[in-house]
């Protein structure tokens, strides 16, 4: 009713040609493009926060014509979203839980693709002296024993179960004034870490692609209980029809081709790769 209305107000005020000239091409573009196809992936702030998927979905969408809207979150969280069925893929960094993931029949597939490491932050006087540690869990028990200052992401994300794991390895219970449980991403825990001064444990892609570093830099690194796996989990269909499973599959199937690999080696921050893919210990 609205437009008859204003094409007769148009009309009688510029005449019925020109409206028409006007109007008609208006009217021709209203019908919206269909919209792309799309699945909704659950992930990790590391993956979000570092710019990857910044890089390589326009590369993924440009090869298949898929568009995948993420949700960057801890990896417990991401859990719990898929197994409420309210996302179609995974790609996280805890495999052990991945593991059970699939053996509870959330999902039915699990795979390697790609890898970095967890990294020990501190300030530049390195009151714990962790840059001379032997181990990561040396390093733990010296900040522990000296007290300094910890943040701890608490979210329950993978980068907080490997901290946790690490502290058990280690045979430390953290508690006190001097252990602070944040229950924020990655990024935020940094910042905390910065305007604090205290040590964290930070997966390596957020803490290079991290800007607002103050007095914080890298003590301690390559142990080999800081490796961190991300692997991709294709969900249930029996358990949960209602997703993309199809789509779902492109996407987990792209990023273990040579293209998804190559893509994810490509990838660069400050000149430094963050990722290295290995979906050859898949094959």
């Amino acid at each position: 009713m609205t437009k008859t209305v204003t094409n007769t107000w148009l009309s009688a005020l510029l005449g019925t040609s020109l409206v028409a000239t006007l109007i008609t091409p208006a009217l021709a573009e209203e019908p919206a493009s269909a919209e792309a196809p799309f699945i909704t992936l659950a992930s990790t702030t590391s993956t979000e926060n570092s710019g990857l998927f910044d890089d390589i979905l326009p590369q993924f969408k440009e090869a298949s014509g898929i568009d995948v809207h993420v949700v960057a979150v801890g990896t417990g969280q991401a859990f719990e979203m898929a197994r409420r069925g309210d996302a179609d893929s995974l790609l996280v960094h805890d495999k052990t839980a991945e593991e059970s993931f699939v053996a509870e029949g959330y999902a039915t597939q699990r795979d390697d693709v790609m890898y970095n490491d967890f990294v020990l932050i501190g300030p530049k006087d390195d009151p714990a002296d962790v840059h001379s540690a032997q181990s990561a869990t040396d390093a733990l028990a010296r900040i522990a024993d000296s007290e300094a200052p910890f943040a701890s992401r608490g979210d329950d994300s993978g980068t907080n179960r490997a901290e946790l794991r690490l502290w058990e390895a280690a045979g430390i219970q953290p508690h006190g004034e001097w252990y602070r449980e944040l229950g924020s991403g990655m990024g935020a825990t940094l910042n905390t870490a910065a305007a604090m001064d205290a040590y964290t444990l930070s997966d390596r892609a957020t803490w290079v692609s991290f800007d607002n570093r103050q007095n914080l830099e890298l003590l301690y690194a390559g142990d080999e209980a800081l490796f961190n796996q991300y692997g991709s989990l294709l969900m249930s269909p029996d358990k949960y029809p209602h997703l993309k499973h199809d789509l779902a599959a492109q996407w987990h199937q792209w990023l273990l081709s040579d293209e998804g690999q190559q893509a994810i080696a490509d990838f660069r921050v400050k000149g430094e790769q963050l990722f290295f893919p290995n979906a050859a210990t898949n094959k």
